[in-house]
């Protein structure tokens, strides 16, 4: 089932944010992320909010691009008047592609008329390939996305059973093919490494086949069993072993030279991308400390240092925002610290680094750089940029750092 919300402090009916938030609004750059929460049926790794048809009690797929454009309308009024040209649109799940693709071209329709499209904005959607064809993205493409991230996770069968994922192997494949030619210029394959029963050749196997496709971007994530999720219960039964933090390092090496070998290089440590303009500008606004909106339930905004998370399930969201309540469940405010914190964990990640003088203790910097995981050339130009080896080892290098 979905995870837990976080407690916070209360949220005002209106939405209104603190007078922090707003101070220098428009100065950084602006994006919305649009959760769409329905499943044909939940994946056993996955604890996001989702929900399947017979978990909706009261919401429907069918009136939820209302939903989602009032939520727009809202954010319009609690940020007033500032320009905030929109520089990215991220439409993520669940999975997206179950609406009609007129529906989510009038969520994105909304925010261009709110808020208005930055020059060259970056519009992406994730799809399960088995929700889209041709037609579809072609629809898409012509509502004005520009990137489609596709959920290909894996080409071996047995794996796929694993994580109870539902599309045939060569599907993701076929799907890329599709959106190059409704005209995405963009396109990104997701896979997933560590899989319980995953071996050496199927991880190889699932690299070579997402570089054949065609993509300009792949993402390769280390499975998290996550506790509530079907796979943690089968883990903890004892009916599957629990990834193997050797083997999870094996796979991540052979990820970084087959993708690099074919031109897709790392900007963060589970990203690669075949130039800077196939970077995901969405999430380089996460890693970067801008300002985003998050739509729909269970959405995390964060605007100005203050963050803030919508109630999780469709009804209730649907139910505020009928009331003209804002959806919000609660909020927090970052204290310098935390927002310092959060910037050297996140920036760390990247290719780019972080500049030396977020860092508090020089000498476990000069430290971490003898110990081979940071960059010495990087640092002598005053930034903590990861070796290889550093991002094996990343959690525990912003541990010993921070």
């Amino acid at each position: 089932m979905p995870s837990t919300l976080p407690d916070g402090d209360p949220v005002p009916r209106d939405g209104a944010l603190p007078a922090s938030a707003l101070a220098g609004l428009g100065t950084r750059p602006f994006g919305f992320y649009v959760h769409v929460p329905f499943c044909v049926t939940r994946c056993g790794y996955c604890d996001f909010n989702t929900y399947t048809a017979t978990e909706l009690r009261g919401a429907s797929r069918e009136s939820y691009a209302d939903t989602a454009i009032a939520e727009i309308r809202m954010a319009r009024r609690v940020l007033g008047d500032a320009d905030l040209p929109v520089e990215t649109v991220f439409v993520g799940g669940g999975t997206p592609t179950l609406l009609p693709a007129g529906d989510l071209g009038r969520v994105l329709e909304a925010i261009g008329k709110e808020f208005g499209l930055a020059a060259g904005a970056e519009v992406t959607t994730e799809s399960n390939p088995e929700t889209a064809d041709l037609a579809y993205l072609s629809e898409l493409r012509e509502a004005g996305f520009t990137r489609v991230s596709f959920g290909m996770q894996s080409v071996r069968e047995h794996v796929l059973t694993v994580l109870d994922r539902t599309h045939t192997p060569g599907r993701p494949q076929q799907c890329v093919a599709w959106a190059r030619e409704a005209g995405f210029e963009h396109v990104n394959l997701d896979l997933i490494y560590g899989t319980p029963g995953e071996g050496d050749a199927d991880w190889q196997a699932s690299l070579d086949a997402a570089v054949a496709a065609g993509p300009d971007h792949v993402s390769a994530y280390a499975l998290i069993v996550e506790e509530g999720t079907r796979l943690a219960t089968r883990v903890r039964r004892g009916e599957l072993a629990p990834p193997d933090d050797d083997a999870m390092a094996d796979r991540y090496l052979a990820a970084e030279a087959t993708l690099g070998g074919h031109g897709l290089g790392w900007y963060e440590i589970s990203n690669w991308a075949a130039s800077e303009e196939a970077r995901c500008r969405h999430n380089l606004l996460y890693w970067t400390g801008g300002d985003w909106w998050g739509v729909g339930p269970g959405a995390h905004s964060h605007v100005g240092g203050t963050r803030w998370w919508n109630v999780k399930h469709p009804a209730a969201y649907a139910a505020r925002l009928a009331e003209e309540t804002t959806p919000a469940h609660a909020r927090e405010v970052l204290e310098d610290a935390d927002r310092r914190f959060e910037r050297i964990m996140l920036e760390l990640r990247l290719a780019d680094g972080c500049p030396l003088d977020l860092f508090d203790d020089p000498a476990a910097v000069r430290r971490a750089v003898g110990d081979g995981l940071l960059v010495p050339e990087a640092h002598e130009a005053g930034r903590a940029v990861l070796t290889l080896r550093g991002r094996l080892l990343a959690d525990a290098v912003v541990r010993d750092l921070t």
